[in-house]
C-alpha cells in the first residue's frame, strides 16, 4: 500500500510548486483525504486548541459520557452495536452566523481561542477551494462562488472525544460513513489513533501528526467535479485506552446554494461519463441526516429523480 498523502504547504512558495500541486490533485483523485504540515497555523495556537479542548471534556463532558454508557448498558455488551457510535461530542457553528457565545459552558479564553481557530481555518478551505479550481481547470473562486448561495457558506465544527472503550470490538467510535458536505478540515489527536479510510478495500490508518490538518472531500465537491475527485468512506474504530481528541471544521455549502457538475469539468471527460445530479444543498442534506450511515450512491440517484425541480440559475456572485 503506498504512502498516506502528506503535503508540505511550505513548498507551494518555490519551485516545487508544480509538483506539490501533482500530488494534491492526486491525492483528491485516488484518496480523497490528505494531510497538510506547515499549512500556516502556528503551532502554538493548535496546543493551545488542544489543551483547553481536553480540559473543556474533562470538566464537561466526561461525567456525562459515563452517565450515557451507564444508562445504555454499553459497558457489557456482547454483541456488535450498529446503531450507536462511542463518542462525546458538540457542535459549533460560525457562519453565516456563530453560536460560540451562545453555548453555556466554554470559557472566555475557549471561547475566543476557537473563534480565532475558526478563523484561519476558514481562510485554509477557501485557499485549497483555489487550489482545488487551479487543478481542475476552473476559474479562481469558482468553487467558493459554488458554495456561496444567497447568505454565504456553512461553517461548523464538531469537537468530539473518544474515550476508552471496554468493548472496541463491537462498537465503533464512529462508524463508516462519506461526509455531506463540502471540504473538512480536522485537527486530530496526534498520540491516540483511530480514524481511519477505506482505500482500495482496504481500512487504512489516517497517521496521527503533531500539528498537521488532515482534509477530506465531502459528496458536494464529488457532484461538482463530476466524479473526478471522490468521497470517500471513513471510520473511528474505538480504543481501549486513551482518549481521543478530533476538532473536525466543515466548510459547506450555504443551505440554498444548488450544486451541479462544473460544465467546464464535464466538457473536459473524454469517456461518455455518468453527470451527477442538480439539487439544493438543504435538501441533500435533509435526505443525509436519514441515510448517513449508508453507501452514497443512493442518496446522489434519489436528488436525480427531483432534479427536474431545481431552478438552476446562474451562480451566486460573492
Amino acid at each position: 500500500m503506498e504512502n498516506f498523502p502528506v503535503i508540505n504547504m511550505e513548498k507551494m512558495n518555490g519551485e516545487e510548486r508544480a509538483a506539490t500541486m501533482g500530488l494534491i490533485n492526486e491525492a483528491c483523485e485516488n484518496w480523497g483525504f490528505f494531510e497538510l504540515v506547515n499549512h500556516g497555523i502556528p503551532p502554538e495556537i493548535m496546543d493551545t486548541v488542544e489543551r483547553l479542548t481536553k480540559e473543556h471534556y474533562k470538566k464537561c463532558m466526561e461525567q456525562r459520557f459515563k452517565e450515557l454508557v451507564a444508562s445504555q448498558a454499553l459497558e457489557g455488551v456482547q454483541a456488535e452495536v450498529t446503531d450507536m457510535d462511542w463518542e462525546s461530542t458538540y457542535f459549533l457553528r460560525h457562519l453565516p452566523q456563530s453560536n460560540i457565545s451562545e453555548l453555556p459552558d466554554l470559557g472566555e479564553e475557549y471561547r475566543r481561542v476557537m473563534k480565532d481557530f475558526a478563523e484561519r481555518l476558514e481562510k485554509l478551505a477557501e485557499y485549497l477551494l483555489d487550489l482545488l479550481c487551479e487543478n481542475l481547470g476552473l476559474e479562481k473562486g469558482y468553487l467558493k462562488k459554488a458554495f456561496y448561495g444567497t447568505k454565504g457558506p456553512n461553517f461548523g465544527t464538531k469537537v468530539a472525544n473518544y474515550p476508552p472503550c471496554p468493548k472496541a470490538d463491537l462498537i465503533k467510535g464512529l462508524r463508516a460513513h462519506t461526509d455531506a458536505g463540502g471540504i473538512i478540515l480536522l485537527f486530530q489527536d496526534d498520540k491516540v489513533s483511530g480514524l481511519q479510510l477505506l482505500k482500495d478495500d482496504q481500512w487504512i490508518d489516517v497517521p496521527p501528526m503533531k500539528h498537521s490538518i488532515v482534509i477530506n472531500l465531502g459528496d458536494q465537491l464529488e457532484v461538482i467535479t463530476n466524479g473526478k475527485y471522490k468521497s470517500v468512506l471513513h471510520r473511528v474504530v474505538a480504543q481501549t485506552d486513551g482518549t481521543r481528541m478530533s476538532i473536525a471544521s466543515f466548510y459547506n455549502p450555504g443551505n440554498d446554494a444548488v450544486i451541479y457538475p462544473a460544465p467546464a469539468v464535464v466538457e473536459k471527460e473524454v469517456q461518455e461519463k455518468e453527470v451527477y445530479p442538480k439539487f439544493v444543498f438543504d435538501d441533500y442534506m435533509k435526505l443525509y441526516a436519514a441515510l448517513k450511515f449508508q453507501a452514497k450512491e443512493p442518496r446522489f440517484e434519489a436528488m436525480k429523480a427531483v432534479e427536474a425541480n431545481v431552478n438552476l440559475g446562474p451562480i451566486a456572485t460573492v
